[in-house]
């Protein structure tokens, strides 16, 4: 049987050059099953961007404590800049970390990513005052990271097309 005897038994026409290529199936990409493993890549990312926005966070608290928006009894916590500098600078060594054991695929890793995850959104949502924007992107970034690492989708069958 040659390819135009089983586009004919599928109704369909035989076609060439051009328009064989427009009317082409489209392609299948991955398997056949939802594979989170996607997912777990996004997350270990995300983690280790995470982390070294937390370092950023931290180093202008140390270095440059009038770059805030309000004085350190204006935040939620009133600790001192110094405090907030040393707590962001810890999570980010600790997100940091734990990124790269996602990557590295240790499941560790990924419960230990959404505790970090969790406790570095309620740090930057106490923190909002001095740091607006940042704080919200963070936390964002946040949201992400335990989406992707909460997230299991293994075996699960594909949605038909």
């Amino acid at each position: 049987m040659t390819d135009t005897d089983g586009l004919r038994k599928k109704g369909r026409t035989p076609t060439f050059g051009a328009q064989a290529a427009y009317l082409q199936e489209p392609a299948g990409y991955g398997s056949d099953t939802d594979d989170w493993t996607g997912w777990i890549r996004f997350a270990g990312i995300m983690m280790i961007l995470l982390g070294v926005f937390q370092l950023i966070e931290g180093l202008v608290a140390l270095f440059s404590p009038t770059y805030f928006l309000v004085g350190e009894e204006g935040v939620v916590l009133s600790l001192s800049f110094s405090s907030w500098g040393w707590t962001h600078l810890l999570l980010g060594v600790l997100i940091l970390a734990a990124g790269f054991g996602v990557m590295a695929g240790q499941v560790w890793a990924r419960a230990v990513g959404i505790v970090l995850a969790g406790l570095s959104a309620i740090a930057n949502l106490v923190f909002i005052a001095a740091y607006p924007i940042w704080s919200v992107i963070i936390i964002a970034v946040d949201v992400a990271v335990i989406f992707a690492l909460a997230t299991n989708r293994r075996g699960a069958p594909a949605p038909e097309a």
